[in-house]
């Protein structure tokens, strides 16, 4: 599938004009990045992981009524998305304190939270994604209150679906973070979840050890980042074989139907 003009390129992804009118090409980098991109470094192998994770769980979700802006896996760092017009908006969802809202609240890291809280933060990397609140939102027409309920909605049925998902597989999930775009068809405008979720946008605890399988390892310079990647696509039940996607030793990647892929 042909790409068109590069039209965006953010620190984990590259996007490009589609094949067809209000599609475009999603391409997953190799780069992590910590910080606001204060710490940089190339993960051979992690775009492809991504890739595979977000679609298998875009599939899901679109299985129980969440819609998005997945379409179709084109090839092992691709895939084929719809054109959204991206709210500028992060909504974090927390069910363990970790991270910047321990730091906040003071609340040990680890500790179950009493229910899942729901944040928003305002994407702009200049000013460190600040938290904002609903009257925020309103008022600078970020998005509407209608639009409010519906991402707190979709977020809360992410959570839920993705904690039965993850707690299978023996992984605790702590936090992650979502996107939602304005897809317009005609007249109508419908809300859908766009970006990606994968290990860059959740933490992701091993329910017995604690270990931490997600972006973390790179921030706190926790050892082998690929690896933990690889570990959370074993236990989704993606990876087999003895081939890594970066051509080390380690598993492959498989499509559904049980064939390597493209």
């Amino acid at each position: 599938m042909a790409r068109g003009k590069q039209i965006y390129e953010g620190k984990a992804k590259i996007l490009y004009e589609g094949p067809e009118p209000g599609t475009l090409i999603q391409f997953f980098k190799d780069d992590a990045t910590a910080f606001n991109a204060q710490k940089h470094a190339v993960l051979e192998g992690k775009g492809v992981l991504n890739n595979r994770i977000s679609e298998f769980i875009m599939i899901g979700l679109e299985r129980i009524g969440i819609p998005t802006h997945f379409i179709k896996r084109i090839n092992m760092r691709e895939q084929l998305i719809r054109h959204v017009e991206i709210i500028p908006l992060e909504v974090v969802v927390r069910n363990v304190a970790a991270g910047s809202l321990s730091k906040r609240l003071g609340i040990k890291e680890g500790e179950q939270l009493p229910r899942s809280v729901v944040e928003f933060y305002f994407k702009d990397d200049k000013l460190g994604d600040p938290m904002v609140s609903e009257d925020h939102i309103t008022a600078w027409g970020w998005a509407s209150p209608q639009e409010i309920d519906d991402m707190m909605a979709y977020a809360l049925r992410v959570n839920d679906y993705l904690s039965g998902l993850f707690a299978a597989a023996g992984i605790r999930l702590v936090d992650f973070k979502l996107e939602f775009g304005r897809q317009y068809e005609n007249d109508m405008v419908r809300l859908i979840l766009a970006d990606e979720i994968s290990p860059d946008s959740c933490r992701l605890w091993d329910l017995g050890s604690g270990e931490i399988m997600d972006k973390d390892r790179f921030r706190k310079d926790l050892g082998d980042v690929v690896e933990g990647y690889r570990e959370v696509a074993r236990r989704l039940g993606i990876l087999r074989g003895d081939d890594a996607p970066s051509g080390e030793p380690g598993p492959k990647l498989v499509s559904d139907n049980g064939k390597a892929p493209s």
